[in-house]
């Protein structure tokens, strides 16, 4: 999305003004989009069922405990995402409850877990909806990557920096304000017709 600027006719303070409100929702969309919220808010990572699938085929994968587990699905999503541990432990022992995962002798005071013949043979029955599950999370980690890394993050730091600075300095011309106006467009555009 991308904003225009109207009202070519409106004085000195009403220009300034003008541009100070674009300004301000502009670093405004910029945070939402930083702290991830905005559209899809709200939105449970899983429903029902779904993150006992992924705890058990992770505990399947490699015996691990709560904190293991968390990290792990950290990591699948590039850190979009963590389960916490209110949500991790309590579907550890319904697992543990249902027979589908069992604790293992482990050194210290976390409980590790690894997986029964019962929760292989689940995991088995569930294949196709684990593999959905564990490409949703990896991804969301790609997604994440192409969206919020790199390059991008830092050329959009720059324009904000760049038009937050060039407020401050106070009085600017019509002509400028509507040449940097322009240029933003200008960039949006060729940004939405690349392949």
């Amino acid at each position: 999305m991308y904003f225009t600027m109207h009202n070519r006719g409106c004085g000195s303070r009403g220009r300034r003004d003008h541009w100070e409100q674009f300004a301000a929702r502009f670093a405004s969309r910029w945070d939402e989009a930083q702290r991830g919220e905005g559209r899809g808010r709200g939105r449970r990572m899983f429903d029902g069922g779904e993150l006992r699938l992924v705890l058990l085929k992770l505990i399947a994968d490699s015996p691990r405990h709560g904190y293991d587990l968390i990290r792990e699905i950290e990591e699948l999503t590039g850190g979009a995402y963590a389960p916490s541990p209110g949500v991790v432990y309590p579907t550890l022992t319904l697992l543990d409850e249902m027979g589908l995962i069992e604790e293992q002798q482990a050194e210290g005071a976390k409980k590790r877990f690894a997986a029964t013949d019962s929760g292989r043979a689940h995991l088995t029955e569930k294949q196709a909806e684990v593999d959905a599950l564990i490409a949703r999370l990896t991804e969301l980690g790609a997604h994440r990557q192409r969206t919020e890394g790199g390059p991008i993050v830092r050329a959009m730091r720059n324009l904000r920096h760049a038009v937050s600075n060039r407020v401050g300095q106070g009085e600017f011309s019509e002509d400028t304000l509507h040449d940097v106006a322009a240029l933003i467009d200008e960039v949006a555009q060729k940004i939405e017709r690349l392949r």
